[in-house]
């Protein structure tokens, strides 16, 4: 017997938006290189090869990101354990306003996530560098 969704995906991008802060893509191009503030990228290695990167974003796999946020995980990053505002993007928005929220449930804090992500970071003429190689 097949399994019926209650929650779709779509229900809990719109809920963690509700709770979150919502940065447009020029906004967060204002805010790269700034001391006081940590870009995330949560794409995959095969999408920061295919598309791109953010220049001086941190990339965290977004399937790692509440180990390395906990500083009583094996896994935690000291990067996450500064004073500074993160500011979390992925390619189109949704992943991002997920890892945002549960950054900000986990006490991470501030938090923001970039909408529509890199395709709206790249389309508002934010920096992108390619990757030197590729790795798979």
């Amino acid at each position: 017997m097949a399994q019926t969704i209650t929650t779709h995906v779509a229900d809990l991008v719109a809920e963690a938006e509700g709770e979150i802060e919502t940065l447009a893509a020029d906004e967060a191009i204002a805010l790269a290189g700034r001391d006081d503030v940590v870009l995330v990228d949560l794409r995959d290695i095969r999408e920061l090869d295919r598309e791109g990167r953010v220049p001086g974003a941190f990339h965290c796999p977004r399937g790692m990101l509440e180990f390395w946020i906990d500083p009583a995980s094996p896994y935690h990053k000291p990067i996450f354990a500064q004073d500074k505002k993160y500011v979390f993007l992925c390619a189109a928005g949704a992943r991002s306003a997920l890892a945002t929220l549960t950054a900000k449930r986990m006490g991470l804090s501030p938090v923001a996530h970039v909408g529509g992500g890199f395709g709206a970071w790249r389309k508002a003429g934010g920096p992108v560098e390619k990757a030197d190689q590729k790795l798979f």
